[in-house]
């Protein structure tokens, strides 16, 4: 297994760069506020019959230099169980996560996509990590039709400060609420304070089951508050040994693998990738793993279920009714929301095994879920993720 983590790891961080298209780049014009703060508030459903978990990552990014020692605190709402306030703390900058003993990775990555019991014309498309660490990129390979907007980040602001942080060792409880009122004060940046009216988005349950065309089966229960979904699985026969092919199939009706598919999308960006097959839309609650995946993956397989939820917007002062008027906020604030359930294509819960039930039952009941508390970064963060490396 360890050789598993490690060979997912590299091929992420080979990966990860061409995969991320950000379209938002910081600004310091004219129009660009003095602060930007994001919350980015998930759901994450657990294994194995264990209870859900609850992500939080909450950051600050400012144009200002700070008064002093840089420093900041988000006052929590008493439901939010993180005490009166939590820390948001600027990191070293120039970090790097990959390991000091880093190997570029050896062998191909099988490329699928799509719903449907078999896989569509000119599928798979084959990555050899040998030609890519040369350079040798295939045209066309990943679009940037899925903006990734990062947000506030250590690079692209004067200031800047994080939670969760090396300050404050205190996790987001599952019984945790972020309804109430919220305020950040910092000695880089005007005082942001805000109301939020929506909680954690509901969890998912994801069932599955091998199908006799050799497909795999997935359903879910709908969240009423879903604007749309994604799934992909990776796997791969022999994935621990050098030289053997990795499998990658996305649910997109089209060959699109990259950007924020794997991030948090507003609802405008949700909806017009609805119109482009590349989400599936909220009215839908199955899919369908094309035989091929399973066949060149084998039984070692592990995916992901997004809902991609609402989102609140906040600014001081609020943008003008008439669009006519020039608006330059000092700050803005942005709360993005999701769920997210892990699942083992084949296999039924352990919930559902411990009830004698198959993954063939109608999903839809309270999902079960397990603890797991990090925001990876990118491709390499997710596949750490998925292979249980941490981030």
């Amino acid at each position: 297994m360890d050789k598993v983590k490690a060979r997912l790891l590299a091929a992420g961080a080979m990966l990860g760069p061409l995969v991320i298209a950000s379209a938002v780049t910081a600004q310091s014009g004219d129009t660009t506020p003095e602060a930007r703060y994001v919350m980015d508030a998930g759901t994450i459903a657990g294994m194995m019959g264990q209870g859900e978990s609850r992500e939080l990552t909450l950051r600050l990014g400012s144009w200002l230099a700070p008064t002093g020692a840089p420093k900041a605190d988000h006052f929590m709402p008493a439901g939010a169980k993180l005490g009166p306030s939590v820390p948001l703390e600027t990191p070293p900058r120039g970090t790097d996560d990959l390991p000091a003993d880093f190997k570029r990775p050896k062998g191909r990555l099988l490329l699928y996509w799509g719903c449907g019991a078999k896989a569509g014309p000119g599928q798979p498309v084959v990555i050899d990590f040998a030609k890519v660490a040369k350079g040798q990129i295939p045209p066309g390979l990943f679009s940037s039709k899925v903006p990734a907007d990062p947000g506030p980040t250590l690079a692209n602001g004067r200031s800047y400060g994080q939670w969760p942080n090396s300050l404050k060792s205190k996790n987001i409880s599952a019984k945790s609420s972020l309804i109430g009122p919220h305020r950040i004060v910092g000695t880089y940046s005007p005082e942001i304070a805000f109301a939020l009216d929506q909680g954690f988005m509901a969890a998912l349950r994801v069932r599955s089951n091998d199908n006799a065309d050799g497909s795999t089966g997935l359903s879910w229960q709908g969240l009423g508050n879903a604007t749309g979904y994604h799934a992909w699985v990776m796997g791969g026969k022999n994935m621990g040994e050098d030289g053997s092919d990795m499998v990658w199939w996305s649910s997109s009706a089209t060959r699109e693998f990259g950007g924020g598919l794997w991030s948090w999308l507003a609802p405008a960006t949700v909806a017009r990738l609805i119109g482009q097959n590349i989400v599936m839309p909220p009215a839908q609650t199955s899919c369908t793993v094309p035989a091929e995946v399973r066949k060149a993956a084998g039984d070692m397989m592990m995916g992901f279920l997004y809902a991609y939820g609402p989102e609140a917007n906040f600014a001081f002062p609020e943008r003008p009714k008439d669009p006519r008027i020039a608006w330059k906020p000092k700050w803005t604030a942005k709360v993005r929301y999701r769920s997210m359930a892990p699942f083992m294509p084949g296999m039924p819960s352990m919930a559902d095994m411990l009830s004698g039930r198959s993954g063939e039952d109608e999903a839809g009941e309270t999902p079960q879920e397990q603890p797991k508390k990090c925001k990876p970064r990118g491709l390499g963060g997710m596949l750490k993720k998925a292979a249980g490396a941490g981030c």
